[in-house]
């Protein structure tokens, strides 16, 4: 045994968290006789470090989780660029521009984190639909709207402590007529008849606790969310990351549990005071690869209840999304700057063009066949109706857009010639 701690394996070994069932193909460093004494000294190694959660599986085991160098790493990267640097960026410091990246990644999550779900729309017709806010014409776009209402309900409450009531309140929006059985919206199953499978080929990977054992599992999921100890630090993400993985562990709704888990995330970051969460969609990020998602709770599960795989894989989600989204925040700097240089080519549009009218005039510049409405205009930037009325008319009067009528409503398209149209202004 003291041999195993001679070789200096450290519980993250080459800087990843490896399972068993990854490390056992990997070649052996120079010291280590075989792959089952590896693990054994890695194992070692991550028990010393472990914490346990307030909250057990199924029979009675609790949950641990490890703060390795890569825990370490991947939430100091969080916190400096999903906290400093991204609050300094222009648009999302400037209340002029705020809501409308917010808007934009309300959208993203909203559509994404229904699709994971099994939802089957385009996001072209879903953007349509959020931002026109029309009804929705089917299941799908039923549960891409209801995912949007509840990312604004997770705002509303975001300074109010977890409580049943409000997860129930949270799932009641997130599957409001989109469940086969109706009554089961807002509600704890009943039935033990309940499993997780895999897509693929129908195999049971996961069977929740007993119908029975869900009030107490959910007060005590609860009662972790709100409860801080000011000798014990945990580090927010760690705990939001936590609520999401036990939520989806115990199951405790016929169906939209990961709906349910994702957003309780949200709420837990929102709480915990990191608000630039509000910009980024970690369901478009796990939507690319839905089997790293999966084999996270497997690993879980399979490896001791360590959900410190879940953990690590859901940190570099958030840090991925958090750079995707400052490369996206560049971009659309970028292109606000090009509509800006034609502007100052155009002396008398200097004064009259709003952040607003130059961002569609941007998507213009680039979608000369794109239809503009007053509603996904509205919709885009959280403005009122008259407001986004009088962007578009505006831009008609100075003969950027030109009006048009669809069905009832009002539609706006890019003038002919549209760069030769601003230069000759």
């Amino acid at each position: 045994m003291s041999e195993l701690f001679s070789w200096g394996v450290s519980p993250d070994p080459r800087g990843n968290y490896y399972h068993w069932d990854k490390l056992r193909h990997l070649k052996l460093p120079p010291q280590v006789p075989d792959h089952e004494d590896w693990w054994l000294a890695i194992k070692l190694a991550r028990k010393a470090l472990y914490k346990k959660i307030p909250h057990s599986d199924k029979d009675g085991c609790p949950f641990v989780y490890a703060e390795p160098d890569i825990v370490r790493r991947l939430l100091h990267e969080i916190d400096i660029h999903g906290g400093g640097e991204l609050k300094a960026t222009e648009q999302v410091a400037n209340p002029n521009t705020r809501d409308t990246y917010l808007i934009n990644s309300l959208i993203e999550e909203s559509i994404t984190s229904s699709q994971l779900e099994g939802a089957a729309t385009t996001r072209k017709v879903a953007k349509e639909m959020l931002r026109q806010k029309r009804k929705p014409r089917d299941k799908s776009e039923t549960m891409i709207l209801n995912n949007y209402h509840a990312m604004e309900f997770i705002k509303e409450i975001s300074n109010e402590d977890l409580t049943p009531d409000l997860i129930f309140e949270l799932h009641k929006i997130l599957t409001k007529d989109t469940l086969d059985n109706p009554n089961a919206v807002g509600k704890a199953r009943i039935s033990d008849d309940i499993y997780v499978g895999d897509d693929r080929d129908a195999t049971i990977i996961h069977v929740p606790p007993k119908a029975k054992e869900l009030g107490d599992r959910i007060k005590n999921i609860c009662d972790y969310a709100n409860t801080t100890h000011p000798t014990n630090f945990l580090h927010p993400v760690i705990r939001a990351i936590i609520l999401h993985y036990i939520l989806a562990y115990d199951h405790p709704f016929e169906d939209g549990n990961g709906r349910t888990a994702r957003a309780l995330f949200y709420w837990s970051m929102l709480k915990q005071g990191y608000w630039t969460m509000e910009f980024i969609s970690i369901s478009r990020i796990l939507k690319s690869a839905p089997a790293k998602y999966t084999r996270a709770y497997l690993f879980t599960e399979t490896d001791e209840n360590d959900v410190t795989y879940f953990i690590v894989h859901q940190l570099e989600v958030i840090n991925r999304a958090i750079n995707d989204l400052l490369a996206y925040l560049e971009l659309k700097a970028n292109e606000i700057k090009t509509v800006e240089h034609l502007v100052r080519e155009s002396p008398g549009l200097q004064k009259l063009l709003n952040y607003r009218q130059m961002a569609l005039l941007n998507r213009a510049l680039k979608r000369p066949e794109a239809i503009f409405y007053i509603e996904s205009h509205r919709g885009a930037h959280n403005v009122t109706y008259d407001t986004a009325r009088t962007d578009l008319l505006k831009l008609v009067e100075l003969g950027i857009l030109e009006k048009t009528k669809i069905g009832r409503a009002f539609a706006f398209t890019a003038t002919k010639n549209l760069n030769q149209q601003l230069k000759s202004l």
